[in-house]
Order: C-alpha cells, then sequence, then structure tokens
C-alpha cells in the first residue's frame, strides 16, 4: 500500500535549510545543552585523564552549560566559542567533575573553528595545541595514569577534527569557485548567443532594405508602382526587425513576459522569410517534404535562422538569381537545403559581409547535435545545408 507523505513533513527539510546561521546555531546548542542533563548520556563524551571524579556542584553545571551554550555563536565567531568552549572544558577535566554529554560541544567548536575561522589559523591551532600540552601536564602532575602515548592519541583525535574542518571550508572555497566560474562562462555564452541572434537579425532586415531601397530608385522614374511596393516592402521589413529587436531586449533584460517568448521566429514563420525575400526581388522557391513533428524551440529557432542567414546571404551575393528552400522533416531530425544558382552582377552597390553568421550558426547547430555545411555549385552559386536533430524534452 502506498501512503502519500504529508506536505508539511515534506517541506520541513525545505524550511530548515532557509532558517539563518543563528537560528541553527541556536537549536543546535539548545539541544545539546538539554541532553547534557540526561543522565544516561553522561558516558558519551570527552573522557580524559581517568582521575577519581568529585561530586557535582553549582560550579560543575556551571561548566557543563558552558561547554555547549556557546555554540549558539558558533557560527559568527568560531575561535571565541572555541575559546570559551575550551577552557571550560579544560577546568572541567582538570576538577575531576563527572563525564557530561556537553562535552561534545569540544568537537563540534573545533570543528567549526577548522571550518569557518577566517583569519588567524595558524595561530588559533597553535593556541589549541597549547592548551591542551598545558592540560595533559596539569593532569599528568594530578597524578592522572595516563601515559604520553594516550594523551597524544586524544590529540590525534583533535588533529583529525581540525582537519576535516579545514577540508570542508577548502571545498566550500573549491565549489564558490567553481559556482563564479561556471556563471562567468555562461555569461560569457548568453552574450555570446546574443550576439549572434543581433547578427542575424540585423543583417537580414538590414540587407534586405537596402536591396528593396536600390532597387526602388530604380524604379522611381520608369515604374511608379512598383516603386510604392518597394517602400511598403521596406516599411514592413523595417516592422519585423523592430519587433525581433524588441524580443532579443526582453531576453537582454529577462522580464520573462510572455508576449516577448510569442514572438519567436519559429517553422511556420520561414514561408514569411521566403515571401520577404520575394518582395525584396529574390525569386525563392519553398518545398517541405514530410509531415512536420512537434519539435523543441531551439530546434525551431535554430530553423528558421538557417533559412535567414542562407536567404541573406542569396540577397547580398546572387541578387535575383533562382534559390529554392527545402525542408525535410524526417523521424529524429531535421534537413534544411538552401540552394541559389550562379551570381548575377548586382543592380546596386554592394553590400558588406562581415563573415559571421555563418559561423554563428555552425556554433549554434553544434550546441543541438547538428551540423551546417555550405559548399559551391557547379556553374556558379552556393548552397547551405543543415542538421538539426530532434532532441528529446521530456
Amino acid at each position: 500500500m502506498i501512503t502519500s507523505v504529508p506536505l508539511a513533513v515534506r517541506s520541513w527539510p525545505v524550511w530548515w535549510r532557509a532558517r539563518p546561521a543563528s537560528v541553527k546555531d541556536g537549536a543546535l546548542a539548545a539541544t545539546l545543552t538539554a541532553l547534557a542533563f540526561v543522565p544516561t548520556l553522561s558516558v558519551i563524551g570527552a573522557q580524559l585523564g581517568d582521575l577519581p571524579r568529585r561530586p557535582a556542584d553549582a560550579l560543575a553545571v556551571v561548566l557543563t552549560v558552558a561547554q555547549s551554550a556557546p555554540l549558539a555563536f558558533r557560527s559568527r565567531h568560531p575561535a571565541v566559542c572555541l575559546a570559551v568552549i575550551g577552557a571550560a572544558f579544560a577546568v572541567h577535566q582538570a576538577l575531576c567533575y563527572p563525564h557530561t554529554f556537553a562535552s561534545i560541544g569540544f568537537y563540534l567548536a573545533l570543528y567549526t573553528a577548522g571550518a569557518q575561522q577566517p583569519r588567524h589559523r595558524r595561530e588559533l591551532a597553535a593556541a589549541v595545541s597549547a592548551g591542551y600540552a598545558a592540560l595533559a601536564v596539569v593532569l599528568s602532575q594530578l597524578g592522572s595514569p595516563s601515559r604520553i602515548s594516550d594523551f597524544l592519541a586524544f590529540y590525534l583525535v583533535l588533529v583529525v577534527i581540525w582537519t576535516a574542518g579545514a577540508g570542508m571550508r577548502r571545498w566550500r572555497a573549491e565549489e564558490a569557485e567553481r559556482r563564479r566560474l561556471g556563471a562567468l562562462a555562461a555569461g560569457a555564452d548568453e552574450r555570446a548567443r546574443i550576439a549572434r541572434e543581433l547578427h542575424d537579425v540585423v543583417t537580414h532586415h538590414v540587407t534586405a532594405i537596402v536591396v528593396q531601397a536600390d532597387a526602388a530608385q530604380f524604379l522611381v522614374g520608369t515604374a511608379p508602382e512598383r516603386a510604392g511596393q518597394g517602400l511598403a516592402a521596406i516599411s514592413d521589413t523595417g516592422r519585423r526587425a523592430l519587433t525581433e529587436l524588441r524580443y532579443l531586449l526582453g531576453v537582454l533584460e529577462a522580464t520573462g513576459d510572455a508576449a516577448f517568448t510569442d514572438r519567436t521566429p519559429a517553422l511556420g514563420s520561414i514561408a514569411d522569410l521566403v515571401e520577404q525575400a520575394r518582395v525584396s526581388g529574390q525569386p525563392v522557391d519553398l518545398a517541405e517534404d514530410g509531415e512536420r513533428p512537434p519539435q523543441p524551440i531551439d530546434v525551431e529557432l535554430a530553423a528558421y535562422r538557417v533559412v535567414q542567414e542562407a536567404l541573406t546571404n542569396a540577397i547580398k551575393h546572387a541578387t535575383g538569381r533562382p534559390t529554392r528552400v527545402t525542408v525535410h522533416y524526417r523521424a529524429a531530425h531535421l534537413d534544411i537545403e538552401v540552394t541559389t544558382e550562379g551570381s548575377a552582377p548586382a543592380e546596386g552597390p554592394a553590400v558588406p559581409s562581415g563573415g559571421r553568421g555563418l559561423d554563428g550558426l555552425r556554433r549554434r547547430l553544434h550546441l543541438l547535435d547538428g551540423e551546417l555545411t555550405t559548399a559551391a555549385r557547379p556553374g556558379g552559386g552556393f548552397s547551405v545545408r543543415a542538421f538539426i536533430p530532434f532532441r528529446d524534452t521530456a
């Protein structure tokens, strides 16, 4: 029979982890102090010297509390906590009071100092060692039957506890450094991704606007109606550019606005890219093969950018030459091919190319385990082929 865990029980560890360190330390100190007065737990604790025990009195109670209560500020003042508890432990042992569970506080304070003391760590370790040596001498003078090897064995236990705390300190520092470097790398990757997006958007739309504007200049005197259509196309291209730039600004601001997410280019927008290229005067055909399956947004966006960059290059370097966009839907991947026939002399000034578009696409597809290839066609022209696998998002 399967029983559900109450929500309050499941949320308790999360609630406790979210509490401040002072609250946790206070709870630890209170718990250890209370357990110190449980008779059956008195046999659990540090036993040093093996001297005859004297009856407990008021001072014994004070020393017992002093070995556990200072744990309440162990995270904020680890050295002070260790000094107070260590002194109380030494006096308690030297006066031969009965064993107490509160002596566990000395171990906890030593571990905390090793893990959290920020400065003068060597001095603190030397002071603890000197204090322990003095205590061993005092116990020997009081007639302790323990041998030097016994005192050394107990000292080695203290060294192990301190070393464990120091190891935890190093691990935390290394973990913090890994997180810092990871955040820097993630930030660099995000900046590179945004730069690629801006390149794709600006290059494609500005190229289209330049080509359309050049064509409109030639048509103003000969075909005013076609010139008007060209100006309308320039206006539409500018609006598209503004829409995508607003989306990218929304990503940079990290607003999380759903409106920006809705404007993310998807595979359905490839037809819009083809139509926009046609309006710019580029003869483009679109063919789709197979049934389009559902796919992650990063795959759709990558496919959109591949077609966008290929058409941009066609408009820039082969203006007016036939171009064909073919999208093949496979069971586990997507194949895109954009081919352009041999180049023809451009009627307007050449549009400079920064050379970053295809390199950015290769990096984008590499992150998706895909591949981008470009090649010259026989007799002139060029082709762009992209392989994009469908990643499991379940």
